[in-house]
């Protein structure tokens, strides 16, 4: 039940994600890339149940009570944050280089920055 809302929310991140990466803009690129891993981040989370009822814990037996919320996800999705943080720092410092050496965050102007094509170099056997 507390899932639906949860599920609905993934799907407008991966929404706005995707048309956020779909523009020109290095920024908003970067911010989709952000949103993108958040949303995978929230739908491992969702997929490893959330509960309220019953921690995590095996008190008595060998196995998780059957309506327990799955530990794993949740561990994947710590260690995921770490990594998305620091790939997007990197991505931030990447976009920021590329637009002090070419002066413009546009994905076609960087393109037209691009040093003209020269002819490669004769082989002469």
């Amino acid at each position: 039940m507390i899932e639906t809302p949860l599920i609905i929310l993934d799907g407008l991140f991966f929404a706005a994600a995707i048309y956020l990466m779909l523009s020109r803009s290095i920024v908003r690129i970067l911010i989709g890339v952000a949103l993108l891993g958040n949303a995978v981040n929230l739908l491992l989370f969702v997929a490893g149940r959330v509960t309220r009822e019953v921690p995590p814990v095996i008190a008595g037996g060998d196995t998780l009570a059957a309506t327990a919320a799955n530990p794993l996800p949740q561990a994947l999705i710590l260690t995921a944050i770490v990594i998305s943080f620091s790939f997007f720092a990197f991505l931030m410092v990447l976009g920021y280089r590329a637009w002090q050496a070419l002066g413009t965050d546009d994905t076609t102007g960087m393109r037209f920055a691009e040093p003209e094509e020269t002819a490669p170099p004769r082989m002469e056997y």
